[in-house]
């Protein structure tokens, strides 16, 4: 009975250890911002790579640590759909939503709206980023991303995590809801509509 009793306690004893081990990672994963497993990154962009009409069919994302703060991600939009559409919007996870995007090198330049560049026919990809080192494109087209905050003009606000300045933990862009407004054409009508997704989660490079 003693040798039992011994057992018993022994096994609660290592139980508590491994509870107590459990609570410990989850609170540092907490603690840490931008943290995301890596099968929930491929969920995330699975979900978008077959989302439509407006699908993303490639990202990226990082921070500039001479300007902390610009968050400039990489988003490959694509046209899935049967019809012709205008992206005129990105709606943040706030609820608001950017029109604008700001372009270099490229025309147009200056402040752009949306809807004067993102008119996709079925199949056809065009992206919104920073090009030159950023991403490698020639041309900038870019939005900022931002934590909290509202969505308008140059901004997606509503992000729940960006990218760090930290070049072996650059951490993730994570919106929990994300989406556009746009229109379609269909047998000459226009029809305005939003298209609004689930979570946007975007491994992010090291810092630029």
């Amino acid at each position: 009975m003693q040798l039992r009793a011994q057992g018993a306690t022994e096994y609660l004893v290592l139980l508590a250890i491994v509870l107590i081990v459990a609570l410990v990672s989850v609170a540092l994963l907490g603690f840490f911002p931008g943290m995301a497993s890596d099968s929930q990154i491929a969920q995330s962009q699975m979900y978008w790579k077959s989302a439509s009409p407006i699908a993303i069919v490639d990202s990226a994302a990082r921070i500039s640590s001479t300007t902390v703060g610009d968050m400039l991600p990489y988003l490959l939009f694509r046209n899935t759909g049967m019809y012709p559409i205008r992206i005129t919007g990105i709606v943040g996870a706030d609820g608001g939503k950017a029109t604008q995007f700001m372009s270099l090198n490229c025309a147009p330049t200056g402040t752009v709206n949306f809807n004067d560049y993102y008119y996709l026919a079925p199949g056809e990809e065009k992206y919104i980023a920073p090009g030159g080192a950023w991403y490698g494109l020639p041309c900038y087209r870019y939005i900022y991303s931002v934590v909290g905050g509202t969505s308008s003009g140059t901004t997606v606000g509503g992000a729940s995590s960006v990218c760090q300045n930290s070049s072996t933990s650059p951490g993730t862009l994570d919106y929990k809801s994300i989406g556009f407004e746009y229109i379609t054409y269909i047998d000459g009508q226009q029809i305005t509509k939003k298209q609004i997704g689930k979570e946007l989660i975007v491994k992010c490079m090291p810092p630029i």
